[in-house]
């Protein structure tokens, strides 16, 4: 499990790129650059959204959910809108947070630990009650 407070996104292109073990050439005429030009994206903290997002699709895997994860976790909380105010606005409002497998588990493992109470998590994540309770009769 990767630690979501810290993203090394060259590092977990790499993995994916191990995993699936796409050869360097085909990334290279896919991304139309050099094999130098990849290793040191595989060294990179961050990369630019166009170039990852044609890595997410070369490896078919979304690593800007990898972000997502982190503003779920670590990211100030959302404050409540007027509903006046509800609409307005030029970008897409998502009302659901959808939490992935590694989130879960990384939950769960703070509680199973002992770590984290509930109520921490519930608190210091914002993941509201009814949904930590749903994770624990579900996966412990």
């Amino acid at each position: 499990m990767y630690n979501c407070n810290e993203i090394m996104i060259g590092h977990l292109i790499q993995s994916k790129v191990i995993e699936y073990e796409i050869k360097t050439p085909r990334i290279c005429n896919f991304l139309k650059c050099t094999e130098e030009e990849i290793e040191q994206m595989y060294r990179s903290e961050d990369l630019d959204t166009e170039l990852l997002l044609r890595w997410s699709k070369l490896l078919k895997y979304d690593f800007f959910r990898i972000y997502s994860q982190h503003l779920m976790l670590y990211g100030p909380p959302e404050k409540p809108r007027h509903t006046s105010e509800a609409g307005k606005g030029s970008l897409p409002h998502f009302r659901k947070n959808t939490y992935t497998k590694e989130i879960i588990d990384g939950m769960l493992e703070l509680l199973k630990s002992g770590k984290k109470t509930k109520q921490q998590i519930i608190r210091e994540h914002g993941i509201p009650k009814t949904t930590l309770y749903k994770w624990i009769n579900k996966y412990m």
